[in-house]
């Protein structure tokens, strides 16, 4: 179905707690070096949320800066999609959280969409499509995580990867359909979903003695096989972007990938052709945020002027399921 609307980004926001766990203090906590964590993954801190802090908290804060950014109020908002594995509880949804702590009275859609590291391309790209039709002209979309939560810190090879944070976009609809949202990629293979999960607390293995005491809730992951389908289906993706619009390396301003690991982003943009500077990287200060990760990023490059009006950007990411997905996007 052709689109009747564009799906442009009328303002970014974001968030980090403000705590900082840094490689030395995880070099008191496991058997691992700052050098060890640098030169395998590119992160020198995460940031914690505080006791009092959760997903929705982090969610909103990302919101109402990416509510001033685009000059509306809550009320205006017709849809909120939250992407999240962290969620405050299982019901009911932290987007209906979000709503009410953003104050929106009004009856309004929400929903949250789990994608893990890939959720925050699947949801913009979902909520995109709301716009598209005409049934929607004002979403929220949010990609936030207190992954701290879940993560084993007697788990070295998994705890000085993640941390807490959150990212936020107002789309708006426009008259022109040649702005926004351009072309996008959202793909899953469920036979690697062993690469990265966490075992228990859903209806297969229920909260028990037992599965507390075997830090079955805590996140699994064979960084491998990770890396290996990261790499390519990362390049896979950002080639398959460029094409479905025609492009080439030098008319995209600026890459926005998943913050996952320095080796994979620099290994699979440099295959396609884009310099280091074309490519937006964070995760030297916020280590993995799933979900979070593109829409941190995204802000702080519009904020930073790294992007801006009429430009082409390339929104890429990938997780567990396994998911990735692709959008690019005529800001």
């Amino acid at each position: 179905m052709k689109s009747r609307f564009g799906a442009i980004i009328a303002g970014t926001g974001s968030y980090t707690p403000e705590r900082r766990l840094t490689n030395a203090d995880l070099e008191k906590m496991v058997d691992t070096t700052n050098d060890w964590i640098v030169q395998r993954t590119g992160i020198q801190e995460r940031r914690i949320a505080a006791e009092d802090e959760c997903t929705s908290t982090l969610a909103l804060e990302a919101s109402k800066r990416a509510i001033a950014a685009a000059g509306i109020t809550p009320d205006d908002i017709d849809l909120i999609v939250v992407a999240t594995l962290t969620p405050d509880m299982f019901t009911p949804s932290t987007s209906c959280i979000l709503q009410e702590k953003l104050g929106i009275k009004r009856h309004i859609a929400a929903f949250d969409l789990g994608a893990a590291c890939s959720g925050f391309v699947y949801a913009l790209v979902t909520a995109s499509q709301f716009i598209a039709t005409g049934s929607h002209k004002t979403v929220l979309v949010v990609g936030a995580e207190t992954l701290s939560r879940i993560v084993d810190y007697k788990d070295r090879s998994t705890c000085i990867l993640f941390g807490d944070g959150a990212g936020a976009v107002i789309l708006k609809a426009s008259d022109d359909p040649s702005r926004g949202l351009q072309s996008f990629l959202l793909a899953a293979d469920g036979t690697g979903g062993q690469f990265i999960y966490v075992p228990a607390g859903g209806s297969r293995i229920a909260a028990s003695p037992q599965s507390l005491a075997e830090r079955q809730h805590y996140l699994k992951m064979n960084g491998r096989e990770v890396y290996k389908f990261a790499v390519t289906q990362m390049t896979h993706s950002l080639e398959e972007a460029m094409k479905a619009c025609h492009l080439q390396a030098d008319d995209v301003r600026l890459v926005v990938p998943h913050q996952s690991n320095l080796r994979i982003i620099s290994s699979a943009t440099e295959k396609v052709g884009f310099p280091p500077e074309r490519v937006y990287v964070n995760i030297d200060r916020y280590g993995n945020t799933s979900a979070a990760s593109v829409g941190i990023a995204l802000d702080e490059a519009m904020r930073a002027g790294r992007c801006g009006p009429g430009d082409w950007v390339i929104l890429l990411a990938f997780g567990a399921g396994l998911t990735w997905a692709s959008a690019t996007i005529k800001l």
